[in-house]
């Protein structure tokens, strides 16, 4: 089967790499940004190009939200399956005559973090049975966590990402504000990150849950806001007010 992967961006490189590894064939990775192609094509040994996409049997697109219509309007092979990326996205976003589906991998992704494939999970969509199968198959020799989704399941899914994973990366990012305003090393921090992330691996997060809110500390709560203002003010007494609304606390 001959494979091309369309973008140039963190979920690109990744998936490439993922295939790489995997011994599973890549034909081509075509995309707009020719300096990021030439250092996947360089350290993957993958051909690429910017202007002339390959003829091929599946193309993956990887490119943002956005762009997923107008990148799929440019596959002009018919028969063959088109699958996106995106874990928002219907399958019926991909503009052609040809088969479509979605192939979304549950992880965030940085060029610069090496990962441990085998672990992401991959949901898949497609509009028949025969193709399900093939993406399945290609699936389950990267990850040993692939499972069927259907549109409606994968928006919850991605809302739960969100959640789980940009929110959380957030609030770290305003910690470390905080802390660097303090001239306090962020590294001292990472170990209770570490703690609180291996914790829910065993424990349920609502059980999990500690700090002054889950205790009703009127004390605490009222110090910490004095030494706040502005926007991370308002997040820390949203925060507290959604805690206490989950363990029902006046």
């Amino acid at each position: 089967m001959q494979t091309v992967i369309i973008g140039s961006g963190n979920v690109a490189y990744h998936l490439a790499k993922a295939f790489v590894l995997n011994r599973i064939p890549l034909a081509q990775i075509f995309g707009r940004n020719e300096n990021e192609l030439s250092k996947i094509s360089g350290e993957l040994n993958i051909p690429y190009s910017t202007e002339t996409l390959q003829k091929a049997d599946l193309y993956i697109i990887c490119v943002s939200d956005h762009s997923v219509e107008d990148v799929s309007g440019t596959i002009t092979t018919k028969d063959c399956l088109v699958a996106h990326t995106s874990g928002s996205l219907p399958k019926e976003i991909l503009k052609g005559d040809y088969r479509k589906a979605s192939f979304y991998p549950l992880q965030t992704f940085s060029k610069s973090k090496a990962l441990d494939y085998s672990k992401i999970p991959f949901f898949i969509e497609a509009e028949n049975e025969e193709d399900r199968k093939i993406l399945f198959e290609i699936a389950s020799k990267i990850s040993d966590n692939v499972m069927e989704s259907t549109h409606e399941k994968r928006k919850y899914i991605h809302l739960t990402a969100v959640f789980a994973c940009n929110f959380v990366n957030h609030l770290f990012a305003r910690a470390k504000e905080i802390s660097d305003l303090q001239v306090i090393p962020f590294d001292y921090f990472l170990p209770l990150i570490d703690e609180t992330v291996q914790k829910i691996h065993e424990i349920d997060p609502k059980s999990a849950q500690t700090g002054p809110a889950v205790r009703n500390d009127t004390r605490v709560l009222q110090l910490h806001e004095q030494l706040l203002q502005g926007e991370s003010l308002e997040i820390y007494k949203t925060m507290n007010l959604s805690i206490k609304k989950m363990y029902q606390l006046p």
